[in-house]
């Protein structure tokens, strides 16, 4: 594990701070899911109720800020945090006081409002677009609604932005119950697994995991690559891939992946077979190939059988599994068995004693898919970015930014 990352562990923690009767400004990620305002899955806010609770039993008046979505540095009603402060009183048991900004005239009157043991939420920060620019004016504005900082938004680690970075300057603080249990999982895996260690990496894009493999290679036994992903490094390999998903300008770079596994001994799966479709569209009719190779007017959408066994079996033979990304477009119910299979084995490996760690937001919707609770797998992280570059060996802006107090 880089030198970094280890140096960036030590950080105060909110349990050894003196808090009672304070006034808390707490960065969550509560970026969470949503369809015409109802929160479709409140795994963030859950978790970081362990640190709310904490707060507001010491007498704490809470100040939560975060963002959601990408509403481009201006108010967009349907990225408003507002239903989300719904959620949070009914789950934290608190009273709580959401106010229309998060800097000025409305968010002072929500956080006055707010009594100890009371929460207040702020609308968007993202609604400026001094929060991504990590301006100071605004950080400063921001630490005004506290007395301390507890960084709790691990999902936003690897932004340097305001109420990230920025905001530290100005108050003293420390790393919540979800940051320290996300750093903790990940070190543990990543410095000393019980072995063999495997590593499920899905989704997309090669250019959104090229650094993180390379460093993932140094580490595990077993790399299973799939998702769209998977059909560059088949290209690289000069197998047909049809008219699947490419990134041309990718395929030396796969090819690279591929030869570094080779020479450091680390096997490195791709699909064996694929569900196949001439039209991506729920109802269109499929074929599983007979070999990795796609025909020409065909697109690959999901592993196939034969590819389903044979990562499986390597999940559960595993004693450390981290996983990052879909195998398949698991969005359509036609295209998510691979991925379910994946989950399914996961919960199986835990149930005899892996570690398993799974990061990321479209991966924790296939636990959801393939309805296998979060309770199922060792650990869920909240941030499939931050958990990527912690794993790349990357210093976080909103780790740095506190262990310079």
């Amino acid at each position: 594990m880089p030198t970094e990352n280890k140096t960036i562990l030590k950080l105060a923690k909110v349990q050894d701070a003196h808090l009672k009767n304070k006034k808390v400004v707490v960065r969550v990620d509560y970026n969470v899911p949503m369809k015409d305002g109802v929160i479709t899955d409140d795994t963030r806010i859950r978790e970081t109720l362990k640190t709310i609770k904490f707060l507001l039993e010491a007498d704490c008046r809470v100040v939560l800020m975060s963002h959601l979505g990408r509403p481009k540095g201006k108010p967009e009603p349907r990225y408003s945090l507002k239903p989300v402060a719904d959620c949070l009183e009914k789950l934290a048991g608190a009273k709580t006081y959401f106010a229309a900004d998060c800097v000025g005239p409305e968010a002072a009157k929500a956080v006055k409002a707010a009594k100890n043991g009371e929460l207040a939420l702020l609308e968007n920060l993202r609604f400026h677009a001094e929060e991504e620019k990590n301006d100071d004016t605004f950080a400063k504005a921001l630490a005004e609604h506290g007395e301390f900082f507890v960084q709790e938004a691990f999902g936003a680690l690897h932004r340097a932005h305001a109420s990230t970075a920025a905001v530290a300057k100005f108050l003293p603080g420390a790393i919540g119950f979800l940051v320290q249990k996300e750093l903790e999982y990940l070190d543990k895996a990543m410095v000393n697994p019980m072995r063999p260690f495997v590593a499920v990496i899905g989704g997309a894009k090669v250019s959104d995991k090229i650094n993180v493999l390379y460093s993932l290679i140094d580490k595990v036994d077993t790399v299973i690559i799939g998702g769209g992903m998977a059909y560059t490094f088949l290209a690289a390999q000069q197998t047909n891939i049809g008219r699947s998903l490419l990134e041309a300008d990718k395929v030396e770079e796969a090819r690279k992946i591929i030869m570094k596994a080779f020479k450091s001994n680390v096997e490195m799966l791709l699909p064996a077979d694929h569900l196949s479709v001439k039209e991506v569209k729920p109802d269109a009719p499929a074929e599983v190939t007979q070999s990795m190779a796609i025909a020409d007017d065909w697109t690959g959408v999901d592993i196939g059988p034969r590819s389903e066994m044979l990562f499986t079996d390597k999940i559960k033979a595993a004693k450390t599994i981290f996983w990052n990304g879909p195998v398949g477009i698991f969005e359509t119910p036609a295209f998510a068995k691979g991925s379910i299979a994946i989950a399914k084995a996961m919960a199986e490996a835990t149930k005899n004693g892996a570690t398993t760690i799974l990061g990321g937001g479209d991966t924790l919707s296939v636990l959801k898919t393939a309805g296998v609770k979060t309770d199922q797998i060792s650990h869920c992280s909240t941030g499939g970015g931050a958990s990527l570059e912690f794993i790349e060996g990357k210093m976080l802006p909103g780790l740095v930014a506190l262990s310079q107090k």
